[in-house]
């Protein structure tokens, strides 16, 4: 049986849709009315808790100060009151797990009262720490299933919001995640820990130059693009592997891809989007700041990312983000596809990871300025980014690492999974003098005659934008463009705010020692030049403007030394280098139990989707694939016998069968060579991440070739799944 019926269920569902009277937003408000309005956040408090109460909770909020339980007490009776207005029954503190996903246990916010009624309470004690059990999630074998205590701890700085559902409203405590002996078991620990290394240190730095009055300490910024797929949910039910794996395993390539660049920030669907207008509303109203949306380059593929903002704010943001695309887009008779590469021949998805450093009054540390070679202050940061990629691109490369980013990485459509930093024109100049002496200029970008009247003279930039660099400043601030777009964002900024932190701290000691107590310009303009010139002279291979694309930089890289890690599995061995041991733990980010944890709990989730993925392909192609296949042997088979039976000759036919024949016999071999090789992974997870490269996956491809092939020469309405030409067109 084809797939025909479900196309013409996908047309006849999407004309529906369009000709019917698609109702309006229920209230008609406009956004800025319904902007945070399930988020508690500051201004919602302002207007709740007494002055003292708030004047403490700003001090732990923009501070970092310890929260007091009496005021705990206070902003756990004043969220339950605002809850309970509106309309939540439930609450339930929101982690992230190192499963990538987030995890939450509803508790009612009503409890009996003893005279036979229901009263409405969350204590201070409720509010601060909860106790799940930690026994099913991932510790990467710290903990054997029947030790099942672990805690979790409120992130006062990231404000408590309402997540609706039919039926139901519930209120979400954004929290931290530990063991019973305070071991980090999620994302969020130690982004907050580096966090604070990087302000520490970026703290001094603003001591060296005298510009730290007012400010209480340094944050790091974040924010995301995110990339995903729809796809019509009709065709979900025939297709397994959209269904477990969020990704196609096989598909042969439709007759018109992305070769004429016409779906990049073309029309959107009109029903695509209703859907991200949905979308956005509901961000809205948790207070998610939605910025932009778009068609990306794939067919099919769009974008959608919110503002700037505080990084652990901004990672549970994304978190928010990724599980309202996929609970809406059903209302819409569409499924989300975040999977890094759900389809194969076209772009990939990413999450491009914007990241900058601001001090607490607002200033950005990033900001080059106009007479960038005059802004000491600017330098150092910029010399601590360049030492800091350059001494561990591996942990850098180890933090995007996961089955689907492997599938992404280095595929002419994203970054290469050669670690590097691009910094344009200008800073390139810089960076040029600064090697051969004193820097004396800065280049300036001018401005654009575009030769007609009508139209303005634009600013023109000092330098050109590079999309095949992995880690790209771009004006005032650097783009991570590595991260997979199913990941938290979370981890990959630990690790960048901790390499950053390491190198402020190796600068500033350096321009502490050699200015001493004389902190004049000239003593400090000489102290900061002469630690750029050292950074230029040690570092500068970890810069690379050019086609992070083409053959000659993988040679090039060798020569420079860089590492060109291509598996996920060996990638994820890199953070146990000692020298990224010794970093993690001198900054008080991830102690060596809490990496091994990692390690281990990573690894074991690359080996088990595979697996599944491997699996998967197994059963398809025996219950699906193989069957349809054999039904259209017996096709031509009984084609040719007639067609000779009536005298008629039909080589062209028997050639055709015959060519069937050997390929379903390959078919055969290969599914069961995989089958044999899922059999064979070894039980220890890390001899199993080298299994996956070296005979799982090119298994796996070597099936996946054949059944590509066997698709485009049999009927499409033989062919048991959808094809990738309705999946990716069809809205």
């Amino acid at each position: 049986m084809g797939t025909g019926h479900i196309r013409r269920d996908v047309i006849s569902g999407a004309i529906a849709w369009s000709q019917s009277n698609q109702p309006e937003f229920g209230d008609g408000r406009r956004i800025d009315e319904i902007f945070g309005e399930d988020c508690f956040d500051l201004a919602e408090m302002d207007r709740r808790l007494p002055r003292p109460v708030i004047a403490e909770l700003r001090r732990t909020i923009e501070d970092g100060h310890r929260l007091e339980r009496n005021t705990a007490d206070a902003v756990a009776e004043a969220m339950k009151d605002w809850a309970v207005e509106r309309g939540a029954t439930h609450f339930t503190h929101w982690f992230h797990p190192l499963t990538g996903t987030t995890a939450e246990k509803h508790d009612s916010l009503f409890t009996p009262d003893g005279a036979g009624h229901l009263i409405a309470k969350l204590s201070g004690s409720g509010l601060i720490q909860g106790e799940p059990d930690a026994s099913s999630f991932p510790s990467g074998g710290l903990r054997p299933t029947f030790e099942a205590r672990g805690y979790t701890a409120w992130d006062a700085t990231s404000p408590a919001f309402i997540t609706r559902g039919v039926n139901s409203a519930t209120l979400c405590i954004p929290t931290a995640f530990v063991s019973w002996t305070g071991i980090a078991l999620d994302k969020k620990t130690p982004l907050l820990r580096s966090m604070d290394a990087i302000s520490e240190q970026a703290m001094r730095v603003l001591r060296f130059f005298g510009t730290d009055e007012g400010v209480s300490r340094v944050i790091s910024n974040m924010g995301c693009e995110q990339e995903y797929f729809l796809i019509d949910s009709h065709f979900l039910a025939s297709r397994p592997d959209l269904l477990l794996c969020q990704r196609t395993l096989f598909g042969a390539q439709p007759a018109k891809g992305q070769e004429l660049s016409d779906h990049y920030f073309g029309a959107i669907p009109e029903r695509v989007l209703a859907f991200m207008a949905e979308v956005e509303r509901e961000l809205y109203r948790v207070g998610v700041p939605v910025q932009t949306r778009h068609n990306e380059v794939a067919p099919g593929q769009y974008e959608i990312a919110p503002l700037y903002e505080q990084a652990n704010i901004a990672s549970d943001h994304q978190m928010v983000l990724m599980e309202t695309l996929k609970r809406v887009a059903p209302r819409y008779g569409l499924h989300a596809l975040l999977h890094e590469k759900p389809f194969a021949g076209v772009n990939g998805s990413g999450k491009h990871t914007n990241w900058s450093l601001s001090t607490s009054t607002g200033v950005n540390l990033l900001d080059p300025r106009d007479e960038t070679h005059t802004n000491m202050q600017f330098l150092i940061f910029l010399g601590a980014v360049i030492r800091a990629v350059h001494l561990h691109a591996d942990l850098l490369r180890a933090s995007v690492a996961s089955a689907g980013n492997d599938h992404r990485l280095g595929a002419h459509e994203a970054p290469p999974a050669i670690i590097s930093i691009f910094l344009g024109d200008m800073l390139t100049d810089l960076l040029d003098q600064f090697e051969h002496g004193q820097p004396t200029r800065t280049l300036q970008g001018g401005t654009l005659d575009l030769g007609a009247s009508t139209l303005p003279h634009i600013p023109r930039d000092a330098g050109d934008r590079n999309r095949t660099s992995p880690l790209a400043f771009t004006g005032n601030k650097f783009e991570f463009r590595a991260v997979g777009s199913t990941m938290t964002a979370a981890w990959p900024l630990t690790v960048l705010n901790t390499i950053v932190a390491d190198s402020l701290d190796n600068l500033c000691t350096e321009l502490e020692r050699v200015t001493g107590s004389d902190r004049s310009p000239e003593s400090i303009q000489a102290a900061v030049f002469g630690v750029m010139h050292r950074v230029v002279t040690e570092h500068r291979d970890i810069v690379f403007n050019g086609d992070g694309y083409s053959d000659g930089w993988v040679e090039e890289s060798e020569q420079r030394g860089l590492p060109n890690i291509q598996h996920s599995s060996e990638a994820l061995l890199c953070i146990q280098n000692p020298k990224n041991v010794a970093l993690l733990e001198r900054f008080g980010v991830l102690n060596e139990t809490e990496i091994s944890a990692r390690v281990h709990a990573y690894m074991e989730k690359l080996v088990m989707t595979v697996n599944i993925e491997a699996t998967t392909m197994v059963r398809m192609v025996e219950q699906k694939i193989l069957p349809a296949a054999h039904r259209y042997q017996g096709h031509l088979a009984e084609t040719a016998a007639a067609t000779e039976s009536a005298g008629t000759e039909c080589i062209g036919l028997r050639d055709k069968l015959e060519s069937h024949v050997e390929l379903c016999e390959k078919l055969q071999q290969s599914v069961q060579r995989l089958q044999a090789e899922t059999e064979a992974i070894p039980e220890d997870v890390f001899e199993a991440g080298g299994f996956l490269a070296s005979r799982l996956r090119p298994a796996m491809e070597d099936l996946r070739e054949i059944v590509d092939i066997l698709e485009l020469r049999m009927p499409s309405e033989l062919w048991p799944t959808p094809c990738y030409r309705d999946m990716l067109f069809l809205k």
